[in-house]
């Protein structure tokens, strides 16, 4: 998906008018690191905070609402009109900018529910932004949305097409998150969309692909040649900092310098690997995931296997640097993950944990998956 206007747009100047900013999903994870930063920050004169809870940011205007809730068109075309005679000083115009960060990628989300936040969110707010006369979006998905394929360019430029499977996981939302994002200007004309894609994410996350430095051994499906290029959270989030005061626009990657290959994964992990053919990985995580015992569809699989590096060159253009390289947020990820243990994705308890571990190898993982799979048998016979 490439977009038809310029990829990086120069900096606001000094002169012009302090944005107001909106952000959704702001009491935790990426959209709180965002709204304290955006508090702070230089040409911004309000933030609202948008989320079901209220917030620990100091010196924002914090809203508890759904963010599917249409109503949310009002609440941005009247900016802070709920500050009384300040709002009355300060001028109570419109929104100029929405970064929607009013996500669900949790593992454990009941698929149904995450699918309705997440598309149906991401409509609403476009929608009401475009109503509301708010000039600018910003949304977050993930370079996943790339997919992980042979023959994958090493770096992918950010205008490569999106190739990933729009299965029913995360990343078949965040698919149609990218679809609304490429229809939203053209329905709605003076809308711009922004849409930024980290690598795998660290620093404080849970997903699939950090669940897998928390297995005893790191699967290696024979043939493959996977890199590896992390993200971490202050990273990401000053990339949206700049997005939000509208320094950059456009399909954005956002990642460390490079990537690392798998053997130097492992060195730095000081985990060895457990190679397994393509058929016996693959059937294995097909059938945890129909018995319900892994988070991840097979087809993620794809995601340790093949490369889905990104350039971030038009990042890179407009100045930003990443301040974390991928061997530190490696050993962040690690430290994050000590005492964990996951096979197949599926976090173990330490009663698992004590029998599936007390094997060597190859055998580790398969013996866990056999005695998962027949455990969730019995249980479906009763």
């Amino acid at each position: 998906m490439s977009s038809p206007e310029p990829a990086v747009r120069a900096p606001r100047n000094g002169p012009a008018t302090p944005l107001t900013i909106a952000v959704t999903g702001a009491a935790g994870g990426v959209g709180a690191l965002l709204t304290e930063r955006l508090v702070a920050a230089e040409g911004v004169k309000r933030v609202l905070a948008l989320d079901d809870r209220l917030g620990e940011a100091e010196g924002a205007d914090w809203h508890t609402l759904d963010i599917r809730d249409p109503a949310i068109a009002e609440l941005l075309r009247t900016a802070g009109a709920s500050r009384g005679p300040a709002a009355a000083r300060d001028g109570s115009g419109p929104v100029d900018v929405v970064v929607h960060l009013a996500l669900d990628l949790e593992l454990s989300s009941d698929p149904a529910a995450r699918t309705a936040l997440n598309v149906r969110g991401t409509q609403t707010v476009l929608t009401a932004a475009a109503a509301a006369g708010v000039r600018r979006v910003v949304l977050c998905t993930s370079a996943m949305v790339y997919g992980a394929l042979p023959d994958n360019d090493v770096p992918l430029a950010e205008d490569a097409e999106l190739r990933a499977t729009p299965d029913a996981s995360c990343v078949g939302d965040l698919l149609e998150i990218e679809r609304l994002a490429e229809r939203a200007p053209r329905a709605h004309p003076g809308l711009n969309v922004t849409v930024l894609r980290p690598a795998v994410l660290v620093g404080g996350t849970d997903t699939a692909l950090t669940r897998y430095f928390e297995s005893p051994r790191l699967l290696v499906v024979a043939g493959s040649r996977p890199r590896w290029q992390f993200c971490h959270m202050e990273d990401l989030v000053s990339a949206l900092e700049l997005a939000a005061l509208e320094r950059v626009e456009g399909e954005l990657a956002v990642g460390c310098d490079g990537w690392l290959e798998q053997e130097e994964v492992e060195e730095l992990a000081g985990i060895r690997r457990m190679e397994l053919p393509f058929a016996l990985a693959l059937g294995a995580a097909a059938r945890l995931h129909r018995f319900g015992l892994t988070p991840s569809p097979a087809g993620d699989l794809a995601y340790t296997m093949y490369p889905w590096v990104v350039s971030g060159s038009r990042l890179y253009e407009a100045g930003w640097r990443p301040k974390w390289s991928n061997e530190e947020v490696l050993a962040e990820l690690l430290t994050e993950v000590a005492g964990r243990h996951t096979v197949a994705g599926r976090r173990l308890g330490r009663k698992d944990a004590a029998t599936t571990l007390g094997a060597a190898g190859a055998t580790v993982a398969l013996v866990g998956t056999a005695a998962l799979v027949r455990r969730a048998r019995r249980a479906r016979r009763r």
